[in-house]
């Protein structure tokens, strides 16, 4: 019994020194521990405001603070009963363009014809003066018809175009309501978890009222700040690693997305493993997409944790092995 405790007690043992070493690895190339740089930080998330494009009431809220929301998901409903009814007015207003232009067309063509009459009259009375058969005034008052017929067929026309214009304003208006009611439900533009849920339903808000802020947890990193000897020779896509207090066994890989061009004064909250630099450079060590939406459960703003870079020499290309 105490030979098979033993004997489990060095499995143990050997795993724990395993797996220690295999985090450590992750984190700094063999043979070049004092390449390895460290630096505090604290987890960012990109956070969304969730806002009303237009003021109104508020008629639900479906989410929690903490809820995992997707693409498209539904964040609170605004009330539409005004542009509802504002709605089925245009749409109103255009079934009476679509009926004036239809009278319209159709007086247009009740004018045409009325033309041609009246220009086979006019002809038939020019004919029959030449023959002395009808006096001058009756070709004048054909004439006059005539004429009078042609300019009822421009009318007609313009009334035609006039209807259609009506027709189009109200199919403009028709749009402009229907953007606006589905601009009413305002939902998740991106997949993430609900930080903050701002406003009750019932509540009024006015334009550009927050409903709600959303992170979007696809887009994480961690801000650090690094002494010049160490972000003067970082570049933008060199490797690094993050790890977190809450899991310090789980290194998480990072590219470098921003070097600060110029230095500033150390933040208080800072802590460096050395001297405390008085200037440093802001350094962004961002999570690829698909790591931060793996261990989305596990990433929340405000998490501390260590930054890792290593500085850059001319016989190592590749900042971590692979």
């Amino acid at each position: 019994m105490k030979y098979r405790d033993f004997a489990l007690g060095c499995v143990v043992s050997a795993l724990t020194v395993s797996g220690a070493w295999a985090t450590w690895s992750a984190l700094k190339p063999t043979g070049a521990a004092d390449d390895v740089i460290k630096a505090n930080g604290r987890i960012e998330v990109q956070r969304i405001e969730i806002a009303s494009k237009f003021p109104g009431r508020v008629l639900d809220v479906p989410v929690q603070e903490g809820d995992m929301v997707k693409a498209g998901d539904v964040i609170a409903q605004m009330d539409t009963t005004d542009l509802q009814a504002q709605l089925i007015g245009v749409q109103a207003m255009r079934q009476r363009a679509v009926q004036a232009m239809a009278r319209a067309q159709g007086e247009t063509q009740v004018h045409r014809i009325q033309a041609n009459v009246a220009q086979m009259e006019w002809s038939n009375a020019v004919d029959l003066h030449k023959q002395v058969l009808v006096s001058d005034s009756e070709v004048k008052r054909r004439q006059a018809q005539r004429d009078g017929e042609q300019a009822g067929v421009g009318i007609a026309t313009a009334a035609v175009g006039e209807a259609a214009a009506a027709r189009d304003e109200a199919d403009a208006g028709i749009k402009r309501l229907r953007i606006a009611i589905e601009d009413h439900t305002l939902r998740a533009p991106v997949a993430g978890r609900i930080e903050y849920r701002v406003v009750e339903p019932s509540s009024v808000i006015p334009a550009g009222g927050r409903v709600a802020t959303l992170l979007d947890t696809s887009h994480t990193h961690m801000t650090i700040f690094l002494p010049t000897k160490v972000a003067g020779q970082l570049r933008v896509g060199d490797d690094a690693r993050i790890v977190l207090d809450a899991a310090p066994q789980m290194p998480l890989e990072a590219k470098v997305t921003f070097v600060a061009a110029e230095a500033q004064f150390t933040p208080k909250h800072v802590e460096t493993s050395g001297e405390r630099e008085k200037l440093t450079y802001r350094v962004k060590l961002s999570l690829p997409q698909a790591v931060a939406v793996a261990n989305a459960g596990l990433l929340k703003a405000g998490l501390t944790g260590y930054g890792y870079v290593r500085q850059r020499t001319p016989e190592s290309s590749n900042p971590f092995p692979n």
